[in-house]
């Protein structure tokens, strides 16, 4: 999947579906969609979305808002 097309000033949105029975990514109606299998506990599931796109894409990400919150906004870095 190219993601490139929505990454607009080294931001991406995202909504983001914790405890799910498996990790991917899907492009619904032009929203990235991210499924963790992690729980939305002590931020497990935010530590599997930025080791998921380090993984996938070779991409450093940080969460500039959103941290607590389905509806997501990273910042690549690298």
């Amino acid at each position: 999947m190219d993601i490139q097309k929505h990454i607009f000033n080294n931001l991406l949105s995202i909504k983001v579906i914790p405890n799910a029975s498996q990790t991917k990514l899907i492009e619904e109606h032009t929203q990235l969609k991210l499924y963790l299998s992690a729980v939305p506990d002590k931020n497990k599931a935010n530590t599997q979305l930025t080791k998921f796109f380090k993984k996938q894409f070779n991409l450093k990400v940080e969460i500039k808002y959103g941290a607590r919150s389905r509806n997501k906004t990273l910042r690549i870095l690298g």
